[in-house]
């Protein structure tokens, strides 16, 4: 198991300055320990807004966006460029060597479509991750900033949920960790986190109503990982600096095994 860790970042607080600066401040420190840390995020809320500038509305099914292709050249743009970049910044600002790319750099994620029958549009699921271009910016003292962006068998580009983007990363590079970090302290029920879930069990958390709306996806990649024999793989909000360290120690947010 390699010594890496995979931290995804989204919700609102993509948006939130302070809560990225503590983030970057974070992730900075984890780094100078001498792990390996890869950051991968999404931006839902920019693309939304984004998109709606172009008069078009945002639809989902199962927490998954509908992505035609104008869409898709929105979702590239924001994802790819300005999350991406805005990223990169705040960790340069905190002390750490970063540098940002997409799923298409270097052939990282290979996706094909998620529903043979279309209806999600340009939303892919990944097939082969290479991580080759992940172990030359480790040798080299970066941290990657990594847009879930994917390139598809044909060489087009294709949106993938940056959770299983996240997962799908974590397994393909046989990491230690996977961090799902956003403005949600947890998996909820009846208004407070669950400490801890089996994997086995996310299902019938779906059924029953206790997992909805983009937490489905997020719990399903967590399943995926956990079976791929992840060591440790965590859901938690966001509270101040130290979080990291807090989540990785167990003492906080929800522990899927």
């Amino acid at each position: 198991m390699m010594n890496a860790v995979v931290i995804k970042i989204g919700g609102s607080m993509a948006e939130d300055l302070g809560a990225l600066s503590e983030l970057a401040a974070d992730l900075a420190r984890l780094q100078s320990s001498g792990v390996r840390v890869a950051l991968v995020h999404g931006g839902g809320k920019d693309i939304s807004r984004n998109l709606g500038w172009l008069g078009q509305e945002a639809r989902f099914v199962e927490g998954l966006r509908v992505t035609d292709a104008a869409a898709m050249d929105m979702v590239e743009m924001t994802l790819s460029g300005r999350v991406n970049k805005l990223l990169v910044r705040l960790l340069q600002q905190a002390g750490a060597k970063a540098v940002g790319i997409s799923g298409v750099d270097g052939g990282l994620f290979r996706c094909e479509p998620l529903r043979a029958d279309g209806a999600l549009g340009f939303v892919g699921e990944v097939k082969a991750v290479d991580g080759s271009v992940l172990e030359t910016l480790w040798a080299g003292g970066f941290l990657p900033v990594v847009s879930p962006v994917s390139m598809g068998s044909d060489f087009t580009s294709w949106n993938v949920n940056a959770d299983q983007a996240a997962a799908d990363l974590a397994c393909g590079l046989g990491a230690k960790t996977l961090l799902l970090v956003s403005d949600v302290p947890g998996v909820l029920k009846d208004g407070a986190v669950i400490p801890s879930i089996e994997a086995a069990k996310i299902e019938a958390l779906v059924e029953d109503g206790t997992a909805s709306g983009g937490m489905i996806p997020k719990l399903r990649s967590c399943a995926q990982t956990v079976a791929a024999g992840v060591g440790s793989v965590a859901i938690a909000g966001w509270s101040g600096p130290g979080t990291l360290d807090r989540i990785l120690a167990g003492a906080a947010g929800t522990q899927i095994r």
